[in-house]
């Protein structure tokens, strides 16, 4: 490989990890990618310092003008709209910071920044990168990122997932939710629910899924005990790692039909997600390496 390809190649992980989570798509992630090759094979390697800064910066402004054609796409979503889930291997799982950050929880706090907001929350918390490198890359002057990264900060504490949850609790509530499935017993995903619990599925539009919201541990058993019996087909359940966290895969008759993920707050489930969307089922036939 010449030095421009190996370069990309060694950083290839950490720039679709850096888009991945600005965009919560992988597919768009892949196009931010052949984005950020095309111009980084035109760059003159003799005059770059530092070639992962210098690819996480093109990546970044790349992310940023996707993210904002993503806004406008999103306002015409059909229905909730969830990351798209990715299979993950176990080390992922082992590096907390990186877990939290990927998870369909946070990816879904980190719609609510701005884009810019975003990308530097992303840059500065999980990436751990200077202040100087994030203006370079957003187009800020160095003191105005501080501002935006400490406004960021604030915003996603307050969103963020209370408490420390830990897979073991994913995995009891997601046990419970096969039961649920499995044996038409909800009472004892009831017992794991919050009071206040969000489910959210998203079919884009594409097969049929919840079209709003559902709030409220009583109204979502309810809707799990009228949906239950529609299941036609052999149904499946299979514990997976999901964005470095305990999820489900749903198969009827041997096809995957949705992801399952939560999300815990002080040991109970808070958000309970179920994408369906076809078009953002292709990551969990095989792990998607993600790195930081």
């Amino acid at each position: 490989m010449d030095d421009a390809t190996e370069a990309f190649v060694a950083h290839r992980s950490l720039l679709f990890t850096v888009a991945y989570e600005m965009l919560g798509s992988a597919a768009d992630a892949e196009d931010v990618l052949q984005e950020t090759w095309m111009r980084w094979v035109g760059v003159d390697l003799d005059e770059v310092r530092d070639q992962r800064a210098y690819l996480v910066r093109i990546t970044t402004r790349q992310a940023l003008s996707r993210l904002r054609a993503l806004g406008r796409r999103k306002e015409s979503y059909v229905g909730p709209w969830l990351p798209e889930p990715l299979l993950t291997s176990p080390d992922v799982a082992e590096d907390v910071e990186l877990a939290e950050s990927v998870s369909m929880a946070m990816l879904l706090v980190l719609e609510t920044l701005t884009p810019t907001e975003r990308a530097v929350f992303v840059l500065r918390e999980v990436f751990d990168l200077d202040y100087d490198e994030i203006a370079e890359a957003v187009d800020k002057s160095t003191v105005a990122v501080r501002q935006i990264a400490h406004r960021a900060r604030a915003h996603v504490a307050a969103r963020r997932p209370r408490g420390v949850a830990s897979a073991a609790e994913s995995r009891d509530a997601l046990a419970a939710f096969r039961r649920a499935i499995e044996t038409g017993d909800l009472q004892g995903l009831l017992d794991v629910l919050a009071p206040d619990v969000v489910l959210l599925s998203d079919g884009g539009g594409v097969v049929q899924a919840v079209p709003q919201p559902v709030v409220g541990a009583d109204k979502v058993a309810r809707l799990m005990e009228a949906g239950l019996p529609r299941l036609v087909g052999q149904v499946s359940l299979a514990p997976v790692q999901v964005n470095g966290w305990p999820a489900l895969i749903v198969r009827i008759d041997g096809e995957i039909d949705n992801v399952v993920a939560v999300r815990i707050d002080d040991g109970l489930v808070t958000g309970l997600y179920v994408v369906r969307n076809p078009e953002k089922l292709s990551r969990v036939q095989e792990e998607t390496p993600v790195s930081r």
